[in-house]
């Protein structure tokens, strides 16, 4: 019996290494399907000759001290570091004072390179303006090394597009949009271009997440994608497995300079609207309605009676916009535009630009808990319209003692002559303004401060001090949670706010 162990050891042993090949053999097969579908390589070839570089150069006023001729690198290329640190060394390690002092403030060329695509044959490319941006000379570089002078077209900075033009030297391949919105979460894309200068790449991933705002604009609404985007991707597309672009590679997040797997890309069905206009008029004309939005959080629902909380608040109505004539107010919760529903301000913003300047469009309103659709003819957003500050001096007025109340954590009074001087608060500001806040409350913690002024309580304009004591103890009655106010700033801008009256 004895003499068996061994055996039946070894017996073991040979089943577990056959256990161990069998599963090393399953997951050797694994990956040929993880690494995505078949595809991927047929598109590749589909699509690549369509997809450019952009060589751009910059003449830039050298720094004094700045001595050498060190040799311009496309930012990221793999020799930049290395050239970056000879030079350093090189400059500080010559004799002090030495060199030609003149020649250190020459003019330089800088040199930067990104990626971008065709859409027409007849030679217009898209691509990122942060890529062309500044730039004294701007070049398409094909995928056969085919180097064209190239002119820009225009650019829209809120969307971060350019659209350039050049001649051909030969037949072009040209690709097309496809639907972004029809795009879901896991679904594979693919993403070419030029990253670190290296020629073009093809990288695949998937859509991580869509509408994704990240702070960079009015208008994100950003693909997410796990797909490889690195320096020198940006303007380079991002393709479907129907090789239609649904995205143009525009940025990434990481620490480190490189791809963690956190790229976005603007959507083909932003790029296109943009694509068109820059073609036609060489600039952007987007729909403008003329008012100031706010989040709607669920306490302002609460006070608004809306429910869920949805839509863009409206805190301010410009007087020489399309929705005054229309009587959209403050206060109004914009829940409805054209007949697409509005569940947040970006929301609105972006089907607003998005529409035609000139068209009438039925706007959806919640005006004290009931919906009311008004017509407005939308105007042209001018990025370069500034508030016009009104510079007439106010009439003397005579000293008045103010009028004061606590309320809601607030220390309250009535407008005075002497309270808009230390306040420094606009003659056109009308209400009750905050002398004091406590440092415990609601109020304190929604950022209100002395110097703010409230001009409505519930949607009804105040006056004095005592206005405001009065509705939010009435409020307190009637058993509501919180009470919506209207403040201004100094200069009159508006936001809404909600406060807890318990």
């Amino acid at each position: 019996m004895t003499g068996a162990r061994p055996a039946l050891s070894r017996s073991l042993r040979l089943m577990g290494l056959a256990i161990t090949l069998s599963a090393a053999s399953l997951l050797a097969s694994a990956p040929a399907s993880a690494r995505g579908p078949d595809g991927i390589a047929d598109i590749a070839e589909k699509v690549i000759d369509a997809v450019v570089n952009i060589s751009t150069s910059q003449t830039v006023e050298a720094k004094g001290g700045d001595r050498g001729a060190m040799p311009q690198l496309p930012p990221g290329s793999p020799f930049e570091e290395f050239f970056d640190d000879f030079f350093k060394n090189r400059r500080g390690g010559g004799p002090k004072g030495g060199g030609d002092k003149n020649s250190d403030m020459q003019p330089r060329k800088t040199n930067s390179l990104g990626s971008g695509f065709i859409v027409d044959t007849s030679g217009i490319v898209v691509t990122n303006n942060h890529v062309i941006a500044d730039a004294d000379e701007i070049n398409v570089i094909m995928n056969d090394g085919t180097k064209i002078k190239a002119e820009l077209v225009g650019v829209d900075k809120k969307t971060d597009i350019a659209v350039l033009k050049f001649k051909p030297v030969k037949p072009l391949i040209a690709v097309k949009f496809g639907d972004s919105d029809k795009l879901r979460l896991g679904e594979w894309v693919i993403a070419i271009g030029n990253p670190f200068s290296l020629g073009g790449s093809v990288t695949a991933g998937i859509v991580s997440a869509r509408n994704r705002d990240i702070s960079q604009g009015p208008y994100d609404n950003y693909i997410q994608t796990d797909a490889s985007i690195n320096r020198g991707n940006s303007g380079g597309p991002l393709f479907n497995l129907d090789g239609d672009v649904v995205g143009v590679n525009t940025l990434i997040i990481s620490p480190t300079g490189g791809s963690i797997g956190l790229g976005f890309a603007v959507p083909s069905k932003t790029v296109a609207g943009v694509v068109d206009q820059l073609r036609q008029f060489g600039e952007l004309r987007r729909g403008w309605l003329g008012v100031r939005i706010q989040q709607v959080t669920d306490e302002i629902a609460e006070s608004l009676n809306i429910k869920p909380a949805r839509g863009a608040l409206v805190a301010g109505v410009d007087e020489k916009g399309p929705a005054k004539p229309a009587g959209i107010e403050p206060g109004d919760v914009v829940v409805k535009f054209d007949g697409k529903d509005v569940k947040d301000p970006k929301d609105l913003s972006r089907v607003v630009a998005d529409t035609a300047v000139g068209k009438e469009v039925d706007v959806v309103i919640i005006r004290k808990g009931a919906e009311e659709t008004r017509k407005v003819t939308l105007g042209r957003l001018e990025d370069n319209d500034k508030t016009q500050q009104a510079s007439a001096k106010a009439k003397e007025e005579p000293a008045e003692k103010p009028v004061t109340q606590k309320a809601l954590g607030l220390d309250l009074a009535t407008l005075s002559k002497d309270l808009r001087g230390k306040y420094k608060i606009k003659e056109s500001v009308k209400g009750v303004v905050i002398t004091g806040v406590d440092g415990t409350s609601d109020a304190a913690e929604k950022r209100l401060s002395a110097g703010d002024v409230i001009v409505e309580v519930a949607q009804e304009a105040v006056s004095n001090a005592a206005d405001i004591k009065k509705r939010v103890d009435q409020l307190k009655k009637d058993g509501k949670k919180s009470v919506l106010l209207l403040v201004a700033n100094g200069d009159g801008e508006l936001r809404f706010v909600a406060l807890s009256v318990q």
